[in-house]
């Protein structure tokens, strides 16, 4: 399978990466990646005792609604494969693939 890549200004190729997943049992809801992202990809939720995703409002007190908070992929369009959240992830919870051309 042949994969997009990119020749970059000085010659070297790139082959970007895109998010495809992110383990939710090893995700800390830490928020290093969202930070890191600059293209609104990454959504953090809660995950109530019965594995259901509840939204956050931001600034709101709603920590009795959940178990734990965790990262997701909300706009997986937005990604442009620089694999950044990976990078800054102390858990190693994403999964990234190469498009293929």
């Amino acid at each position: 399978m042949s994969v997009v890549t990119i020749t970059l200004p000085d010659g070297r190729s790139w082959t970007p990466k895109f998010v495809q997943n992110i383990d939710q049992d090893k995700c800390i809801g830490c928020g290093r990646c969202f930070r890191v992202c600059g293209r609104e990809v990454l959504q953090l939720v809660g995950i109530d005792e019965d594995g259901a995703v509840i939204a956050l409002e931001l600034g709101a007190d709603d920590d009795d609604e959940y178990e734990k908070k965790v990262m997701t992929v909300a706009n997986e369009k937005n990604c442009v494969g620089c694999e950044a959240c990976a990078k800054i992830c102390p858990k190693k919870c994403y999964t990234h693939e190469a498009m293929a051309a």
